[in-house]
């Protein structure tokens, strides 16, 4: 019939299909890949930009770094002073290498140093340079600081717990403490207040005690009496001084000198009695 083969979905064969659906499949088989290739293009799509990203961060970062190369080569920055632990390790170290110029490079010209040993303070760079000549020069060439312990606090300060020794050997009652005060010039740390505490010789052990507790109350019995001595003690030591230098000096000071006289010459016996025993020895050896 003309009528069914205009159809042009049918067919009068019977091994032919029915219904051509050859066009319906290819849409649904396009939507379908074109589902699977969206996250390949989303992930390139990421990567292209993650990779630009990268590159602009890279190429920031070495300017960044360029720049900063630049402004840490600038000849106008002023570097960090030293620390006031390494301050203070160099302070020591001077002293024992017996460098009294470079020792005064660590004062200050304001330094107030404070030594319980002596009745009064050194004031000025000029004062303390004067001591530390005399302890450098009583020192001698073997004898040197050992520091136990260097704690820092805050402000630049630092507490130092030392002791002396000879040629690495430890030297009975020279146990002390040192607190050191710095302060910054320009691109240095200096000692601007020091206070050394050391070992007393004397050890009058629980005596001490009962000194103290006849202090205390004899301090209590009278108030005022002791209110005035305690505000006035440094003119009252200063004036003990001036009767000791016109009266007791001259007395003393003799009997002082032949007692360090005898002490020398004893060293010098004991060293020639030492040196004969070892000169026998060699000999009968």
């Amino acid at each position: 019939m003309a009528f069914s083969g205009q159809a042009t979905g049918w067919s009068t064969s019977s091994n032919t299909k029915i219904w051509d659906h050859s066009f319906l499949p290819k849409k649904k088989c396009r939507f379908k890949s074109t589902n699977m290739k969206t996250p390949r293009r989303q992930m390139c799509m990421r990567a292209e930009v993650g990779k630009q990203t990268c590159t602009r961060a890279g190429s920031w970062k070495r300017r960044y770094t360029d720049h900063r190369l630049k402004v840490l080569s600038n000849s106008d920055i002023i570097p960090n002073p030293p620390s006031p632990f390494e301050t203070i390790k160099q302070f020591y170290a001077c002293i024992n290498k017996k460098d009294l110029n470079q020792l005064g490079e660590f004062i200050s010209d304001d330094c107030f140093f404070d030594d319980c040993s002596f009745y009064r303070p050194f004031q000025g760079k000029k004062e303390v340079m004067e001591f530390f000549g005399q302890l450098l020069a009583s020192m001698g060439p073997n004898i040197e600081f050992k520091i136990r312990l260097v704690s820092g606090g805050n402000d630049y300060t630092t507490g130092v717990i030392w002791h002396l020794e000879w040629n690495e050997k430890k030297i009975p009652l020279t146990k002390g403490s040192s607190f050191y005060e710095c302060s910054t010039e320009g691109t240095k740390l200096l000692i601007k207040r020091a206070q050394v505490i050391t070992e007393s010789p004397m050890k009058p052990g629980r005596s001490a005690l009962v000194l103290l507790k006849f202090l205390t109350s004899l301090f209590d019995a009278f108030p005022k009496a002791t209110e005035w001595f305690l505000d006035n003690f440094h003119l009252i030591l200063q004036e003990i001084l001036k009767v000791y230098k016109m009266v007791l000096r001259p007395f003393i000071n003799p009997v002082l000198g032949w007692y360090i006289k005898l002490w020398k010459f004893t060293k010098h016996l004991l060293i020639s009695t030492l040196k004969i025993f070892i000169l026998i020895s060699k000999i009968f050896n």
